[in-house]
């Protein structure tokens, strides 16, 4: 489409970011990384990881005027890549009069940091440095929606891993329930750790990758939100328990995108009263954030990973369980299961950026009752050329008794 390149990086990113930073009356985007301490900034900048980064350096994309890097003489070819102006420093003191050359004029620039780390995900740059910085009467700002722009949108082919993936999933999920029950029918033992097996070989076969096996959560096991089963800690699955499977994974290509979901089901013909008003709780709690995120996403309007929390935590609260639902509403998702676009979160931090035309995230509520059970009900959503869509329909709307 008419780019140029830089040994693989292409030009036209950096007018993008120049583009973004106009819109954002900042005078910069300071990226830095010592020991690949910023995978972020690799990603954004479309450099690889591979070979020796034991030293720091920097790069600036300005909003006007052309990027400039800053490398230690020990690894000086470490950004050739990008195909910009550099300056080679030995000292310490070479490397701040470095920043002070390139950073001129400069007053205010955002970083890959985070005020208060309050979002954690792109908390990458150290206090000491973003102090180096400031030092030179140079306001920092956080990089996060930035980040969300240029790391966590994907594109369509992205978004189309992302939809078999989740369609796999989907398939995955009723197999195994099937399987359950059929093993409980015929008095042959199944446990969480088996179950377990049975689903990572089922991704193996689809051609599926996961950076972790799945959680299968029995009985009060599921009242512990990243419960996961060991051979030490297996439980055997039994007629009348109930089962919390959450899995996740994703194609084995280059970029490919996660799908990540959560079940439920009883080992049994029907759902206990208690189980299923938990679930119903938490049903019409996940609706609720499904619902305002179509809707304000259809009306062009903005709407914040705060405001999705919020619109599932307020139904949980007003049902009297709001101390039982102990985690966010969901989280971004992208080549990992726990991407760095906005969260949906109103209670482990505070996210205020607005969900995005081209991301993807979880929506996953849960009631954890210690000692007892647990229950959450996880979908994906993707923003798609102005449409909020749920991956993996049908949703989950009760308990799936599974010897029906």
């Amino acid at each position: 489409m008419g780019r140029t390149f830089h040994g693989g990086f292409m030009t036209a990113q950096f007018d993008e970011i120049a583009h973004a930073l106009g819109d954002t009356r900042l005078d910069g985007w300071l990226f830095y990384d010592f020991r690949l301490s910023d995978p972020l900034a690799y990603r954004i900048l479309g450099l690889s990881e591979d070979g020796i980064a034991t030293r720091r350096w920097f790069c600036f994309v300005p909003a006007h005027g052309r990027p400039r890097a800053i490398v230690s003489a020990v690894e000086a070819h470490r950004l050739d890549a990008l195909g910009v102006e550099k300056i080679v420093y030995r000292s310490h003191d070479e490397m701040i009069a470095a920043l002070r050359t390139v950073l001129g004029g400069a007053r205010r620039i955002a970083m890959d940091y985070s005020p208060g780390c309050a979002i954690p995900y792109v908390s990458r740059v150290d206090a000491g440095t973003v102090e180096i910085v400031r030092a030179m009467n140079i306001e920092v700002v956080t990089a996060a929606d930035l980040i969300q722009r240029f790391e966590a949108t994907l594109t369509r082919e992205q978004l189309g891993s992302h939809q078999r993936a989740a369609r796999a999933l989907r398939a995955i999920v009723d197999e195994t329930f099937r399987e359950i029950a059929q093993l409980i029918s015929a008095d042959r033992a199944v446990s969480e750790v088996s179950v377990q097996e049975s689903v990572m070989a089922r991704f193996a076969a689809r051609g599926l990758v996961t950076h972790a096996p799945p959680i299968v959560a029995v009985n009060e096991h599921s009242a512990d939100p990243h419960y996961g089963p060991t051979p030490k800690h297996d439980r055997a699955i039994r007629r009348t328990d109930f089962i919390l499977l959450d899995l996740w994974a994703k194609e084995s290509a280059p970029d490919s995108i996660y799908a990540d979901f959560t079940w439920v089901a009883f080992a049994g013909d029907r759902v206990p009263e208690e189980h299923a008003r938990i679930f119903n709780i938490v049903a019409d709690a996940r609706d609720a954030t499904v619902d305002l995120v179509q809707r304000r996403v259809a009306a062009g309007e903005p709407v914040s990973g705060r405001e999705a929390d919020r619109a599932a935590r307020s139904v949980v609260e007003a049902a009297g369980f709001g101390e039982k639902f102990v985690h966010r509403t969901g989280h971004s998702i992208g080549r990992e299961v726990h991407g760095t676009g906005a969260n949906l979160d109103s209670l482990e931090t505070l996210d205020d950026r607005t969900l995005i035309d081209h991301t993807c995230f979880s929506v996953e509520p849960g009631i954890y009752l210690p000692g007892k059970f647990g229950v959450r009900s996880e979908l994906d959503m993707t923003i798609e050329d102005g449409r909020a869509l749920v991956s993996g329909e049908p949703r989950q709307r009760e308990i799936v008794a599974i010897l029906t």
